[in-house]
């Protein structure tokens, strides 16, 4: 959710290709794939603030993981967030000109003043945000920055929006070269089988705001535990539900960052993070969620911290957390990547690098780690018939981050 999975879109190359396991699958027609990607639904109006203020500052007072400035903190957590005298932390909703988005985990950082309160925030405010609030450890945290700026946002200003296109706030040009979609663009971070999002060619409502339906879906299979057995039933459960009901679905190599979301709900929200109890009330502060009886739930624009004490996790998840949890999950219910071209017209994927074999993720922990480096650094099929080309810029940008972290797992690393 990630806390966040995305490339300025200003200055994005598509080169539209037709897959060879497309073009290999009899009776396909490719006018269907070309009418595909000519659907854009986009939000018309993106909230525009003019008090734009930053996070809130590093206050020695109330350190929490002592992360600032975009650097490593302690990774040491259990700690109270926000101290009961941190009034600079204390919950803070949105207001009609502050932007929000798919993402319930950044959603509460901003309404905590963690990242700036309107929604327009910087790679150096989210490392900032994931250590201190969640105890994200840095390599992850850095990922997942890394990611949301050079895939929705901007490499040069390092600035993007966690919901709506604002490149006229985001873009180091005012939008003069493209735009930038921010987090509720499309198979980036945003995709098919969203936890809590609809479809994006459903538009139940849209694909960016807080789908109650999908909520209360997640909370009966959980059954009031959102752990790991439970949510890796539920991803399987909307994927079977996307396939069947979105002509237009894809489950492509980026879905291993909605498995990644997936996790945060009982790695990072709970209390103590993955030693709490990931239940339902504890789920309903973080996604907005008001329970209204009968197995329904309505938004009510609050996502937050909970109340009374809730204490970060002692351990920093890193890499290699998310990674296994994306294994485990995957394991427990494989499902063939693909997409449909047209209603019950499913075509599965060939293989993809070491990471999808035969059209199915690689169960190895190691894959799944040079998989996320890939996604970041390199071409990946984004759609049935495209695939997400890099510019320079954001190549740069993200191999200058990561390559001295995933070095380290042995991934193909890319060189500028």
């Amino acid at each position: 959710m990630l806390l966040y999975v995305l490339l300025s879109l200003a200055l994005e190359t598509r080169h539209v290709v037709s897959f060879p396991f497309m073009l290999n699958h009899p009776g396909v027609d490719s006018s269907l794939l070309t009418k595909r990607s000519q659907h854009e639904r986009r939000q018309t109006t993106c909230p525009n603030n003019p008090n734009h203020q930053g996070a809130v500052p590093f206050n020695l007072q109330f350190p929490y993981t002592g992360a600032q400035n975009g650097l490593p903190g302690t990774q040491i957590g259990g700690i109270v967030v926000p101290d009961v005298n941190d009034v600079a932390h204390k919950f803070d909703p949105p207001g009609p000109l502050d932007i929000r988005g798919p993402c319930p985990g950044l959603n509460t950082a901003a309404n905590h003043h963690f990242i700036s309160h309107d929604g327009i925030t910087n790679y150096a405010e989210l490392l900032d945000a994931q250590q201190n609030l969640y105890n994200v450890g840095y390599d992850l945290a850095s990922l997942l920055a890394a990611i949301g700026v050079a895939l929705t946002g901007d490499p040069v200003t390092t600035k993007m929006s966690i919901g709506c296109d604002a490149s006229s706030r985001t873009s180091v040009t005012g939008s003069l070269l493209g735009s930038e979609g921010g987090l509720d663009a499309h198979n980036k971070f945003e995709a098919d089988t969203s936890l809590t999002r609809s479809d994006y060619f459903l538009a139940q409502p849209n694909d960016f705001s807080f789908n109650a339906t999908l909520f209360g879906m997640m909370a009966a299979t959980a059954g009031g535990n959102f752990n790991l057995p439970n949510m890796a039933l539920y991803m399987s459960q909307r994927y079977d539900q996307s396939k069947a009901d979105n002509p237009n679905f894809y489950f492509g190599p980026k879905t291993i960052l909605l498995y990644g979301a997936a996790s945060f709900l009982f790695e990072l929200f709970p209390s103590l993070g993955i030693e709490g109890t990931p239940n339902l009330a504890i789920q309903k502060f973080f996604f907005g969620a008001t329970d209204v009886g009968g197995g329904k739930f309505v938004f009510n624009n609050a996502e937050q911290i909970p109340p009374k004490g809730w204490l970060n996790r002692r351990r920093a998840m890193t890499l290699v957390d998310v990674a296994t949890d994306f294994v485990q999950m995957y394991g427990m219910h494989p499902v063939p990547l693909g997409g449909n071209v047209g209603k019950n017209n499913f075509n599965a994927m060939g293989s993809f690098g070491t990471a999808v074999k035969d059209g199915q993720f690689s169960l190895d922990i190691n894959d799944a780690i040079c998989l996320l480096y890939q996604i970041a650094t390199d071409n990946v099929p984004d759609s049935l018939n495209s695939v997400l080309t890099l510019p320079i810029e954001a190549l740069k940008f993200t191999t200058g981050k990561l390559n001295p972290i995933f070095e380290q797992y042995g991934c193909a690393l890319k060189l500028t």
